[in-house]
Formats: C-alpha cells, sequence, structure tokens
C-alpha cells in the first residue's frame, strides 16, 4: 500500500480589529514610567528601586522592525494602571475566549477549502499559551465547530503550529485521519510584560488555522507537504514560568518570570545558526537546494533575526518577494506568525514552487515544511 501524501488544502485567519500603534504603545507606557518613578522618588533616590526610563517608537522600529499591532482588548493594556488585556469573565456554559478566536480562523480555512466541518476527522489546538489547563482547547473548537473524531492540545511555544502540521501530515500520512485542523489562536498580549522596556512592544494578538489533508481528497489548488522535520534545544533564554502551581499565591503573583522573558541578544546569536543550518540540511536530504526556494515564511519575531536566517539560506540578502514580513504590522504573534505570512502571502507563487514555512522560538524548538504549489 503506497503511502498517503499530506497537503495543505487551505488557510484560515482571524484578526482582532482593534490595533495598538507604536506611538499609542509608547504613550502608555512613559505614563506608567513616570507614575512609577513618581511613587517612588524616595526609594530611588536612597538606591533601593529602580528608576525606570522611559521607552520611544524609534527604539522599538529599530529593535524588532514592529510598527503597529492587533490586539483582543485595547483600553486596558494601554491603561497605565492595568497595562494588561481584561474582559469579563465568562460562565463555563458560553465559549473561551481562545476557543472562540480559533473557530472564526478555523471557518476561514474550511470555507476557503470548499470543506464541511463533518468532512474533518481531527483538530489540533496548537498554541503558546492555552486559556486552561483542561477540558482542552481543541475540544472546544471542535464542538463549537461540529466535527466528530479527536482533539488535543499541543504547546511547543513560538513553534506551535508547525509542529502541528507534521503531526497532522504524520496522522494523514499512517491513515489515522484525512483530514486535520491545526489551530493556533494567540492571545500574546495576555502573557506580555507590558511593564518591561524591552520586551513591552513585541507581541500580538492573532488566531490561524492550517487544514491538512490527503491529496485525493484536496481541492485541485493545493500545496504538497514535501517534507517536515522538527528540532527542540533545551534553554533558559526564553521563558514563561506561570501555571497552576504558581499562580495564585501571594508571593508570586505579578513577579515578572511569571510572565514572557527572554535574553535577547542570547537568543539571536543561537537560533540564527541553529534554524539556518536546520534549513539549509533538511533541503539538502530532500534534494532542494536552498538558493532555489521561491518563498521563506518565516516566524515574525524579529526583522534582524529573519534577515540574517533568509540570508544564510539563500545567499543573499532576500527581499519582500523572497522572505515576506507581517511583523510590521501584526508584531510578534508567536506560533500563528510564519502562517499569517504563509496566508497573506502565497496566492501570487505558480505551479512547482517550492517555497518553506519555518517557525522557531522558546524551546529552543524549530520546525520547518517545505511545500509545493499544485495547481
Amino acid at each position: 500500500m503506497s503511502e498517503i501524501t499530506p497537503v495543505i488544502s487551505a488557510t484560515g485567519l482571524y484578526t482582532p480589529p482593534e490595533t495598538i500603534t507604536n506611538d499609542e504603545l509608547v504613550a502608555s507606557f512613559n505614563a506608567y514610567v513616570e507614575l512609577h518613578n513618581s511613587r517612588n522618588a524616595a526609594a530611588i533616590a536612597a538606591g533601593e528601586v529602580e528608576e525606570l526610563q522611559p521607552s520611544s517608537a524609534e527604539f522599538i522600529e529599530k529593535a524588532s522592525g514592529i510598527k503597529s499591532r492587533h490586539v483582543m482588548s485595547k483600553a486596558p493594556t494601554l491603561d497605565p494602571e492595568t497595562m494588561g488585556p481584561r474582559w469579563p469573565e465568562r460562565s463555563n456554559d458560553e465559549i473561551s475566549v481562545m476557543a472562540e478566536i480559533g473557530v472564526k480562523a478555523a471557518q476561514d480555512a474550511l470555507r476557503a477549502a470548499g470543506r464541511d466541518p463533518a468532512d474533518v476527522d481531527a483538530v489540533l489546538c496548537a498554541a503558546s499559551n492555552m486559556q486552561r489547563p483542561y477540558p482542552a482547547m481543541a475540544i472546544e473548537i471542535q464542538q463549537a465547530l461540529g466535527i466528530e473524531g479527536f482533539a488535543f492540545d499541543m504547546n511547543v511555544a513560538c513553534s506551535s503550529a508547525t509542529f502541528g502540521i507534521q503531526t497532522a501530515a504524520d496522522f494523514i500520512r499512517s491513515g489515522n485521519a484525512r483530514s486535520v485542523l491545526v489551530v493556533s489562536p494567540e492571545i500574546c498580549t495576555g502573557h506580555n510584560n507590558m511593564k518591561n522596556r524591552d520586551s513591552h512592544f513585541i507581541f500580538g494578538d492573532v488566531a490561524t488555522a492550517v487544514l491538512v489533508e490527503a491529496r485525493d481528497m484536496a481541492p485541485a489548488q493545493h500545496w504538497e507537504i514535501v517534507g517536515t522535520r522538527l528540532k527542540t534545544v533545551f534553554s533558559n533564554n526564553i521563558r514563561n514560568n506561570f501555571g497552576f502551581l504558581n499562580a495564585a499565591t501571594p508571593e508570586t503573583i505579578g513577579t515578572p518570570d511569571k510572565l514572557f522573558v527572554q535574553e535577547g541578544r542570547k537568543v539571536f546569536k543561537e537560533v540564527v545558526p541553529m534554524v539556518a543550518t536546520m534549513i539549509v540540511e533538511h533541503a539538502g536530504d530532500l534534494g532542494i537546494e536552498p538558493a532555489s526556494l521561491r518563498r521563506l515564511w518565516l516566524h515574525q519575531a524579529n526583522s534582524g533575526m529573519n534577515r540574517l536566517i533568509s540570508q544564510r539560506v539563500l545567499g543573499h540578502e532576500a527581499n519582500d518577494d523572497e522572505s515576506p514580513t507581517v511583523l510590521d504590522t501584526y508584531g510578534n504573534t508567536s506560533s500563528a506568525g510564519s502562517i499569517i505570512a504563509f496566508h497573506l502571502h502565497n496566492s501570487d507563487l505558480a505551479a512547482g514552487d517550492t517555497a518553506l514555512i519555518c517557525s522557531f522560538g522558546a524551546g529552543y524548538s524549530a520546525g520547518t515544511v517545505f511545500v509545493r504549489k499544485v495547481a
């Protein structure tokens, strides 16, 4: 019996309607800095508390390439007294916020493929931070969509979506499923420390979905999954210690390491060569010349990292056509970033074009998905 070929039939995207520009974010952050320094003036003078420094839009764009980001909860995030998203608590009978946006992205993908939910066998919710430990967000999304079969959550931080695509592709190859939705709802502003000058600007909110199916049931225009590869190397350089064992104690509430923290310079230095080498080696194993890749849809975390990775892969500095960015308008959306780039920038490729979806992040983790356009 020949192996079943998995393909990407369609993708979906949900973009929150509210946005926060760098100027708006800086005004909020600097107001917080003034409040902090004023309220702690005596302690700062005594050397007991560190004086905070203001930020600027120019600093943010130079450090990251980000100009704006979409968010689920704008006003509380910009409030210097709150500095984070807030929304009313929902009852257990209401759909959760994370599942709600995941469903919207999934419905977008199903519409694009002309697929009925009854045709889907499984749902994977692949994202950085789950709204709760259980029931699984994936099962809630599955129920809301009216899908039979099975569902489960998976978290590999910023690489969750590519890890989900390989998992779905493996289900297809093994015959355990013929149609799998990989849904990545990322409410990243909820785990970001908006009071940290070095990272308050990084994240945005979004949800994406990827429909992975057996080739014989896919629409005429689809993307063959040529090969996938995953890699993890443990590192403390990107970390979030929030969890049910420490979330509610007076000693831990509000402490910085219960939110996103990173050693940015170390991450840059270590992840760039790891990912570039992984891409080149995987391409070689598939018989693909890296320089021939038509497009790189890379993880949208930092413009400098993407520029250097693409240069090492292609052999020259990539232009916007070869390595498109959505980072400037979406910010870092964790696992969803490379999928947004793929979703928004793939329609112009021709049949036979080979390209790459790649993510990388905390863990360290990295995933490569080589795809070839069909029809």
